[in-house]
């Protein structure tokens, strides 16, 4: 659903330029030859859009609990996977997970701006966002506006954070996280869970969930995320690469 929403966003906003274009000049080559046509273009791409954005959000249940992601998530609206496999032990994968720094996941620092320009500006607060360079990304991230949720060694790692939609005092400790759920917040939580494969291999996931506490607060991050789903697949997928690198490589030292 969310794949479909998020590629309906774009089709759309890429008619609405097209409109636009053909509205300036009319681009014969594509027969279109006036600008009301092109008008015509943009209101349809409008109206795709919008019609992505009003889709209802999907609920999901986790049946059967078997990672510490599916314990503090059991219920969730919005979510992505991604694996890959590493030809390094579970130990040294495990190791290179909480290494990994922005700057070795590629165009991190560039789809985080294309998110929030502002954080490019000097002097922002390290975040996330705004990662310091040679610094561990996941440090970096419990220090500011995530939180550890669990750890099992050579097994999982899951942070939280809340996404939306009002101001929130940052939950202290995993407990309060789970017991944040009163209307008008969107809490999420990211995995990284490591398989031993055999044979010198480790699979490794990573998966975000996104579970909104009132259908309004699903609404509204439902709008944030059809918009930049492409970008964060991108981030995760290129995240795991950075992770399969350095754990070949046995660079697994901050």
């Amino acid at each position: 659903m969310e794949i479909v929403a998020s590629t309906l966003v774009y089709v759309g906003l890429l008619a609405m330029l097209a409109g636009l274009v053909n509205v300036v000049r009319p681009l014969r080559f594509l027969r279109v030859r006036r600008r009301r046509t092109g008008a015509l273009i943009m209101a349809a791409g409008a109206l795709a859009v919008l019609a992505a954005m009003a889709l209802p959000a999907r609920a999901h249940h986790a049946a059967s609990p078997a990672t510490q992601l599916d314990a503090f998530f059991p219920d969730w609206e919005f979510a992505e996977r991604h694996t890959t496999r590493v030809h390094a032990s579970p130990e040294r994968t495990y190791r290179a997970i909480h290494a990994v720094t922005a700057d070795e996941i590629l165009f991190f620092r560039t789809l985080i701006w294309i998110r929030n320009p502002t954080r490019a500006w000097k002097g922002q607060r390290a975040s996330i966002l705004a990662p310091p360079p040679n610094q561990p990304l996941l440090d970096v991230a419990v220090r500011s506006t995530f939180l550890s949720l669990a750890e099992v060694p050579q097994r999982e790692v899951l942070v939280g954070t809340v996404v939306c939609c009002g101001r929130v005092r940052r939950p202290g400790t995993p407990e309060a996280f789970s017991a944040l759920t009163q209307p008008g917040f969107a809490k999420a939580g990211m995995n990284f869970v490591l398989q031993d494969e055999g044979g010198g291999w480790t699979r490794v996931t990573t998966e975000t969930r996104v579970h909104g506490t009132d259908p309004v607060a699903q609404r509204r991050f439902a709008r944030y995320w059809r918009v930049i789903y492409p970008g964060s697949a991108l981030i995760r997928r290129a995240w795991l690469r950075a992770i399969k690198a350095r754990a070949e490589a046995g660079t697994t030292g901050a």
